[in-house]
């Protein structure tokens, strides 16, 4: 029969402690140890339950009721062990006599049992149950055999009794640990839950912004009249925007059957290779003029800006070049090139005037002496030396007031330099202004459009003369300079320009003259970046100017 009571004890007592933890699963996410108060009193019942039905041999009572109290302590610490404890005190001396070994034991019980728990605070619920059961063993023996006398003859009893309160215990542990680790995994796949949910926003609003962005992008370069190009480090080509039909006549298929040079004049191929290497060693952005063939056979004058597309450990994955149709703006800058020549021929006049009719006062008056003398010419070189001056002057003023078209060259620029000055001397003269020129001995060949280079150094030189209203020295030096390119200088001692002024010039309409169009400068400005070159300024108020251009030399081959 003690067999069967002890087997109907653990049934309930197994009921007891799986039923809460079944329910707490449902409606708290909450650990088992914040909940202790609560749970103190929830064990406590159960306590009063097993005395309840406690089994009674000899005149004493024996129950698990410490199974509960053990389990407490070592899963909600002192505070809810105690609370336990007290209830199953509380109902064992209402319901059952031999109060002293009933109190003693407890009150040993739980001082033992407090003393263990903050021993063992950072040990494992289980480590703290072992300790806890050998303490109760150890406290009841020696309390309930040998001091209080009970059953001490049947020591069968006693180690049925313990083996029964340890199997309470064992099915306790084992209900409550498979609950927390029930509730560590819900908990862990709980959050990968949530995670992967904020994920999946995350996932769908970055889609969204992506899908919007490639909405826009797409609206822009599919509506855009500038030409967009993805190129590869390789330099094919990966995308080609529906402007270039409309600018260049090409359709989509037909733009992906040729390489990027089939579209460039072969002029420009070596140009165009030159800046995507540039753009790809230092990473930085590059813009170029080129000249891209039409599907009909002419070419359209492109405008290009090379940007670069990096990908990991900051390396070069793609080029995207922007570019632009520049033939009208071509057209336009042509009109004021010409405009601003015929302005420096208007100026010249002049001069040029006062220096033809000196050798044709030579001329007539020999001539009209041998006329008067009969006699035969004798000084027919000087006259002849006078008639290539004057063809001389005439071919350079109808050379630059001539519209020409441009070609590109192998142009000397020392006999460049020199024409220029020759022509601009007679002007040069009567403003009591002197050229002085420096010139290296060293060939320098450029390629480029000597009509056009011509017009920067006379704009130049110009602009040097009029701010010298004393007269004064104009010092030209030509020499090489660093990474196979030439330097051209021009500084004159007249009254210089305000620092803050530099940077504006070359802007179109602004001049420092009172009837200056700031047409002169820019134009200055947009030929030496055609030829690849740079053109920079330094002044101070009354100490002159400096202009300082700078060109790539042609390469050197044999003649």
């Amino acid at each position: 029969m003690i067999l069967f009571d002890y087997i109907v004890n653990l049934s309930i007592f197994s009921l007891m402690v799986s039923t809460p933890l079944v329910i707490h699963s449902f409606i708290s996410r909450k650990p088992l140890g914040k909940i202790r108060i609560v749970g103190g009193v929830y064990a406590g019942i159960v306590s009063i339950i097993l005395v309840i039905l406690s089994i009674h041999h000899e005149g004493y009572s024996y129950d698990i009721r410490y199974a509960p109290v053990i389990l407490v302590y070592a899963y909600l610490g002192p505070v809810a062990g105690f609370i336990t404890g007290s209830f199953a005190l509380a109902l064992r001396l209402i319901t059952g006599d031999n109060w002293l070994p009933a109190i003693v034991g407890w009150s040993v019980i739980v001082v033992a049992f407090t003393f263990v728990s903050f021993l063992a605070t950072r040990f494992h619920p289980v480590k703290r149950i072992l300790l806890l059961y050998g303490s109760y063993i150890l406290i009841y023996i020696i309390t309930v055999p040998l001091i209080f006398h009970v059953i001490r003859d049947n020591s069968f009893f006693h180690v049925q009794y313990l083996i029964f309160v340890l199997l309470g215990v064992i099915v306790g542990v084992l209900l409550i640990e498979s609950y927390m680790k029930l509730h560590r995994l819900n908990f862990k796949y709980s959050n990968m839950f949530k995670m992967v949910a904020a994920t999946q926003e995350e996932l769908k609003e970055t889609l969204s912004t992506l899908e919007e962005s490639e909405f826009k992008y797409r609206l822009i370069a599919e509506n855009t009249s500038d030409l967009i190009m993805v190129v590869n480090k390789d330099h094919s080509i990966s995308y080609f925007s529906p402007s270039h039909e409309l600018v260049l006549g090409y359709k989509d298929t037909d733009l992906k059957e040729f390489e990027l040079y089939h579209f460039i004049h072969p002029d420009d191929v070596h140009l165009c290779k030159n800046t995507l290497e540039k753009l790809i060693h230092h990473k930085e952005a590059q813009s170029m003029e080129l000249r891209f063939k039409h599907i009909e056979g002419h070419y359209v004058e492109i405008e290009s800006r090379c940007m670069p597309v990096k990908g990991e450990e900051n390396t070069i994955e793609h080029i995207v070049i922007i570019s632009r149709d520049i033939s009208e703006r071509k057209k336009a800058e042509e009109f004021l090139l010409q405009s601003e020549k015929l302005s420096i021929v208007g100026e010249l006049a002049a001069g040029i005037a006062h220096e033809i009719r000196n050798p044709l006062t030579t001329i007539k008056g020999f001539v009209q002496l041998y006329k008067n003398e009969d006699r035969p010419l004798e000084f027919t070189e000087l006259l002849l030396t006078e008639l290539e001056r004057i063809e001389t002057i005439t071919s350079e003023l109808l050379t630059l007031g001539k519209p020409q078209a441009i070609q590109m060259n192998r142009t000397n620029l020392r006999e460049l330099l020199e024409n220029t000055l020759e022509l601009l001397s007679p002007q040069a003269h009567m403003n009591a202004i002197q050229f002085r020129a420096n010139f290296e001995e060293h060939p320098f060949f450029v390629i480029g459009e000597k009509n056009q280079l011509k017009q920067v150094f006379l704009n130049i030189l110009k602009n040097a003369m009029e701010a010298m209203k004393d007269g004064g020295v104009i010092d030209i030096k030509l020499q090489k300079g660093p990474r196979n390119e030439c330097l051209i200088t021009f500084k004159d001692e007249g009254c210089g320009i305000p620092e803050e002024l530099i940077p504006r010039l070359g802007e179109p309409f602004y001049s420092l003259k009172e009837k200056g169009t700031g047409l002169g400068l820019m134009i200055c400005q947009k030929i030496i970046k055609q030829h690849h070159g740079t053109i920079t300024y330094k002044s101070k108020v009354k100490e002159g100017t400096l202009v300082e251009i700078k060109l790539p030399l042609a390469e050197e081959k044999a003649y």
